[in-house]
């Protein structure tokens, strides 16, 4: 057996160095670290704030070597988006602070290690479906609203805490208590440190985190401490961020200071685009945009400064050629907010704001994330030659008659791909915001809505697994003869294939063909549950040593919390009962003759295919919603069915279609190396829950 284990033991040693050398890379690109001197010029902390007795904040603190209590250097403020979390503002972080800038990134309500939930920001009975200012109940955009706690709460993301109370308090004694989601105590923070500069302070934001910023810079207008210098932000930098009219608001005595927006062209979210189909060259002359500028009504243009510094009146509209999602990670629009930082808080930065390393580190964490599956991979070999483990490692199954060819395949690949494609919008947004689950046990908001999209795909997968089950069966019992699947038959005469058992269709090893296999189920659940412990004890590691998880922009494998190891107890049943039965339908049930090919060629082989029929669908959907974005039109889910079926799932789509892709990877490997579909479909289930309950928003 020695012999046996030296060459996954090797593979697993050589990803093992390989990941610690990205992540080692990956800090030092993150702390600036000067080789020459052999030192690094940032500091990078991790910390806690008090969110006025509802619990903790969590913030990462990035601090240059040149700010001290001597020398105190401008700070910044940064606030993630939705679904996000403060390691999702690293780009940002990591440009400004290496510029001589102390940037602290929090957890927003609800988001990565925070405590505090999302119900504390608070919500009201009602919404605008147009931009604040241009709406009223008479003409139909001021309406209300019913449903589940969480949905009313993503429906009033842009009901802020310093609108009037019209916007921000209803009838039934709800309203928006604090619409900056933390950030305002963590201002307050910031401003506490000695090495800061309190009067030379900024904040920025992503989506969601721009509302937040809208409410920090409102509280702290013409802020002043107990010394007497004046502590209100004196930028504002908006990623993908809404405007409103002065109306809605105290705008005699709020000030905000020196605003850019940072506009994607590809905006998948209708209030980003001021309920426009598309962002156009026109959007600026609009009288919201324009009154915004500051400039009459059509005169306004993109990417041009209008204002004054000096004042707090400059504002800008940038436009970036990307979309929502990726404008975190955007080169020109972290130039353009380097040089709006610099000029608002009189700020000389040490090299061009045009010469970025934060792609380098994201790049390097990507990689580490990826040989870590590979490490998990090779983990799981040396598990499989443990004699207790030794019944998970069965042949696939050898019975040519059950494999699937030709158009046989090809018809239940077509059935897969549309079912996903047709059922995704729908379910994922009713779950997301309206299915009527128990709010206090399924915290988890982006969790509930892949919690019924899979509900429905289970019920799916349950009735065409038993169909021609019993189908199979009556045949065998009638003694008729089942069809082959073989369009090599030249004879083309039909052949016995006998009744369909679990060995066919993964769920039991081949001398225990005709009953469900459990002592096979429960000794692939520890394999799959030590292969996910294996990963996690690679990401503590990593975020001990450098305060860096595995993800790549979004956020994908972090430690828990308890609470929310407690909601990954919770929806972990659902999502290993929908991979296993996918991975039963697509892997077992559509067998090819190519997955017992061996070797690299076999693998690719049989790998495409299932990968077709497990992301085809998303796929597909992304072409739905993006085609016709990119070709000036719109996005498609909003003009096919609405706006409310577009935003955080077709925004998802760009980062779930290449996660997919790497699960049917995993999977395929998994399941040629065991035979059966636990071990591949409970790793996958796993990972899949652990991304959503690791750091994604929860109530």
């Amino acid at each position: 057996m020695l012999k046996k284990i030296i060459k996954p033991a090797a593979f697993l040693l050589v990803f093992l160095i390989a990941i610690f050398t990205c992540m080692y890379f990956a800090d030092k690109l993150q702390l600036d670290y000067d080789a020459e001197r052999e030192v690094n010029n940032i500091t990078i902390e991790a910390i806690s704030i008090d969110a006025g007795g509802l619990g903790e904040i969590t913030g990462k603190l990035y601090t240059p070597y040149t700010a001290t209590a001597a020398f105190p250097a401008p700070a910044i403020l940064l606030m993630h988006g939705y679904q996000n979390d403060k390691d999702t503002c690293s780009a940002y972080a990591i440009e400004l602070s290496h510029r001589g800038y102390v940037v602290l990134t929090i957890d927003l309500y609800g988001h990565g290690s925070t405590s505090v939930g999302l119900i504390e920001r608070g919500y009201v009975n009602h919404r605008v479906s147009v931009n604040f200012g241009e709406d009223s109940a008479e003409d139909g955009t001021f309406v209300s609203i019913s449903g589940q706690t969480r949905y009313k709460i993503m429906m009033n993301f842009s009901n802020l805490s310093f609108f009037n109370d019209v916007y921000s308090r209803d009838g039934d004694g709800n309203s928006i208590r604090d619409s900056s989601m933390g950030g305002i105590a963590a201002y307050a923070a910031l401003t506490n440190f000695d090495f800061v500069d309190e009067t030379r302070m900024a904040v920025g934001g992503h989506s969601m985190g721009t509302w937040a910023s809208w409410s920090v810079a409102a509280a702290y207008t013409r802020a002043a401490n107990v010394a007497g210098p004046d502590i209100s932000p004196k930028a504002i930098v908006l990623q993908c961020g809404e405007i409103f009219t002065g109306s809605v608001y105290d705008s005699e005595n709020i000030k905000f200071n020196n605003v850019l927006i940072l506009q994607a062209k590809y905006e998948e979210f209708a209030m980003f685009r001021d309920f426009n189909n598309t962002v156009t060259n026109d959007l600026p002359k609009s009288a919201l945009r324009s009154g915004f500028l500051g400039v009459p009504p059509g005169e306004a243009a993109w990417n041009t400064t209008y204002g004054s510094f000096a004042d707090g009146s400059a504002r800008r509209m940038e436009l970036l050629n990307t979309n929502h999602r990726l404008v975190t990670h955007n080169s020109h629009g972290i130039a353009t907010a380097i040089d709006w930082y610099n000029t608002a808080v009189s700020h000389h930065a040490g090299y061009p704001s045009t010469e970025h390393v934060y792609l380098y580190k994201e790049l390097l964490v990507f990689a580490a994330m990826l040989l870590a599956i590979a490490a998990m991979l090779a983990f799981m070999e040396l598990l499989l030659y443990i004699p207790f483990f030794a019944i998970v490692k069965q042949a696939l199954p050898n019975r040519p008659e059950r494999s699937k060819r030709g158009w046989s395949w090809w018809k239940g690949a077509l059935i897969t791909v549309l079912i996903a494609m047709v059922t995704y919008p729908f379910m994922t947004q009713l779950g997301h915001g309206l299915l009527p689950l128990p709010e206090g046990i399924f915290r988890m908001t982006i969790g509930n809505g892949f919690l019924s999209w899979y509900l429905l795909l289970i019920i799916i997968m349950v009735i065409t697994t038993i169909l021609p089950w019993r189908k199979s069966r009556k045949q065998a019992a009638a003694g008729e003869p089942e069809m082959s699947d073989m369009s090599d038959n030249t004879e083309d005469q039909p052949k016995s294939a006998g009744p369909i058992d679990y060995y066919d269709i993964g769920f039991a090893a081949e001398d225990s063909a005709g009953r469900f296999d459990w002592l096979l189920l429960f000794r692939s659940a520890i394999v799959a549950v030590l292969m996910a412990g294996f990963v996690y004890t690679l990401v503590t590691i990593c975020q001990n040593m450098f305060l860096l998880d595995f993800r790549i922009i979004w956020p994908f494998f972090k430690t828990f919390s308890l609470e929310r190891f407690l909601q990954f107890l919770v929806y972990i049943p659902f999502f290993a009962t929908f991979f296993v039965l996918n991975n039963s339908k697509i892997f077992a049930q559509m067998r090819q003759p190519a997955s017992s090919v061996p070797g690299f060629i076999g693998f690719i082989s049989c790998w495409w295919k299932h990968a077709l029929c497990m992301a085809g669908g998303i796929f597909l959907i992304c072409l739905i919603e993006y085609v016709p974005f990119f070709i000036g039109i719109g996005p498609g889910a909003d003009l096919l069915f609405s706006p409310t079926f577009g935003g955080p799932f077709m925004s998802l789509l760009l980062v779930f279609f290449p996660q997919i892709i790497v699960l049917s990877i995993l999977c395929t490997y998994i399941y040629r190396r065991t035979g059966h579909v636990f071990v591949s479909g409970l790793a996958a289930g796993i990972i899949s829950c652990w991304i959503i309950a690791g750091g994604s928003a929860m109530l």
